[in-house]
């Protein structure tokens, strides 16, 4: 989809200079600019136009950081408003309705009118599966699910007897939602599996990337809140509740009953003990532990294992850097003591 440069920088409520009805139709690197590009720079970014010179149809930028000469539309956040620009320049392909032959469908299912499906899709009974949504190649809708609009499954997500998802929700290939929980009980010689008869919610504008797992809830809830974001590889266990706009990178599990709070940022295989909570807004660095039960507070950067506020943190890991040379001089101690000691009783 296309847009002039006036009619872009109108949607984004942003003004603009140069050539406003220089028309852009893509979103690019600053490689792979050309007329019809739109790219952006920060305050944070140092020469990033190549070698070749500015070939781009439009620069998204801060005024005092645009080339002279350029057409640009004026940000002072223009990191984000590129992202805006692009959902605007390159929107998702919408549904048609189109159904693949091999697609089973249940007759106890409601489907609306205007869904893909693809190849071997299975949508079982009691189901609900709302308007706009994209279901491809061996997607599994397990018996009672609830799909809200304009939802996209990859292909081969499974949904297990249950899922509720809300509206605009995406899985990437791979996921898995509504899988047991690990509860089991052990009887002195035999490992018996707790019951795992609750439910998950996904709410609206949740994205879970590749190969994520998240399960049910044991008895209660498992709840992902609106708008948050999780990367590929990503472990949820029984009875977590996680806020909104929550970010969480890849490779992190998450043990049971674990409370993430709204906005909360998790690192890379970073591993959280169960009925842990972290609190509003708190960031956790990457490979970080954190022990059941403990509470992560608000307003802190938090790294290590296990988990520590980061100035703790460097503080800790700048003297662990010094223990050969600490120990070397407790060495050094230790022999100047035995000496003396030595000494003295050849003296007394």
């Amino acid at each position: 989809m296309s847009h002039t440069i006036s009619e872009l920088a109108g949607r984004l409520g942003l003004g603009f200079l140069g050539d406003g009805q220089r028309r852009l139709s893509r979103v690019s690197g600053w490689d792979g600019a050309d007329g019809a590009s739109l790219v952006f720079l920060d305050r944070e970014q140092r020469n990033p136009a190549p070698g070749g010179g500015f070939r781009a149809g439009c620069i998204l930028a801060p005024g005092d950081l645009v080339p002279a000469g350029c057409n640009a539309i004026l940000s002072e956040s223009p990191k984000l408003d590129f992202a805006r620009a692009a959902a605007l320049l390159m929107p998702p392909a919408p549904a048609t309705g189109s159904r693949h032959p091999s697609a089973v469908v249940s007759p106890d299912a409601e489907v609306a009118e205007d869904v893909d499906l693809g190849p071997n899709v299975v949508i079982e009974a009691n189901s609900r599966i709302g308007r706009g949504c994209i279901l491809h190649a061996g997607v599994v809708v397990g018996d009672g699910c609830a799909l809200g609009a304009q939802c996209v499954l990859y292909p081969n997500v499974v949904l297990y007897p249950g899922v509720s998802l809300g509206n605009r929700v995406v899985l990437h290939a791979g996921v898995v939602v509504g899988s047991d929980g690990f509860g089991y009980v052990f009887d002195g010689q035999n490992q018996i599996k707790f019951p795992q008869a609750g439910g998950i919610i996904l709410e609206d504008d949740v994205e879970i990337g590749a190969n994520a797992t998240l399960d049910r809830g044991s008895l209660g809830i498992t709840r992902i809140g609106a708008g948050t974001k999780i990367d590929n590889l990503v472990q949820i266990a029984h009875n977590v509740h996680i806020g909104r706009a929550v970010v969480i990178a890849a490779q992190t599990g998450i043990s049971g009953s674990t409370v993430i709070e709204d906005y909360a940022v998790i690192g890379g295989q970073v591993g959280l003990g169960d009925h842990a909570r972290v609190q509003t807004g708190a960031v956790i660095g990457s490979k970080a532990g954190v022990l059941p039960g403990k509470i992560v507070r608000s307003g802190e950067v938090y790294w290590g294992v296990p988990v520590r506020p980061l100035r703790e943190y460097k503080r800790l890991n700048a003297l662990f850097g010094r223990l050969p040379q600490m120990k070397a001089d407790i060495d050094a101690l230790k022999e100047a003591v035995r000496r003396l000691e030595n000494e003295l009783r050849e003296k007394g």
